[in-house]
């Protein structure tokens, strides 16, 4: 069952389920979720590894990050890859999950966003992968509103999140363990 708006916002305030929401996502939310916004945008290089046992991200650096008082936009060019962080964090409860949607104007204009499911006991920023499929550059202000998360409630006793991403790191520093 999809969690509606007015519960939602019940949560932000009583549990900190969305912590930074934007007033417009506050005060008047759309559909069934909220607007998530551009924070970080990341260059990714270097190589990485997924083992059995082990694994290890390629590298990132943080290339813009948002202001508040400075209006500061990326462009991703066709053929381009950024990896991109929310500005708002999640502090999920171990009744739900969550699952995020691109916005429309960004699937329109080329970029294909891939991310995952938001576990329960999940806390921190949410990361995506924004790459250019299309034809004409796109130019994202940080800021913008990116995506789009919806909740679901989980029914039954579940194992909440254990993993290594807790808190909202973005890549590994060296090769590690898998929890």
């Amino acid at each position: 069952m999809v969690v509606g708006v007015v519960k939602l916002l019940k949560l932000v305030k009583a549990k900190k389920l969305v912590e930074g929401l934007a007033d417009r996502e506050l005060n008047t939310p759309e559909g069934a979720g909220f607007d998530l916004r551009l924070g970080k945008v990341s260059k990714v290089t270097g190589k990485g590894y997924m083992g059995l046992q082990e694994r290890d991200s390629a590298n990132s650096k943080i290339i813009a990050e948002y202001n508040p008082s400075k209006i500061k936009s990326i462009i991703i060019k066709p053929g381009q890859s950024y990896l991109v962080t929310t500005l708002e964090k999640v502090n999920m409860p171990t009744n739900l999950t969550a699952k995020t949607w691109l916005r429309s104007t960004l699937y329109r204009s080329g970029i294909i966003m891939s991310a995952g499911n938001i576990a329960p006991g999940y806390s921190g920023e949410l990361s995506f992968f924004f790459f250019n499929a299309g034809k004409a550059q796109m130019e994202i202000d940080l800021g913008a509103r990116i995506v789009h998360i919806v909740f679901w409630k989980v029914d039954g006793k579940t194992n909440t999140y254990r993993g290594q991403w807790q808190g909202g790191r973005i890549t590994s520093k060296k090769k590690e363990k898998q929890v």
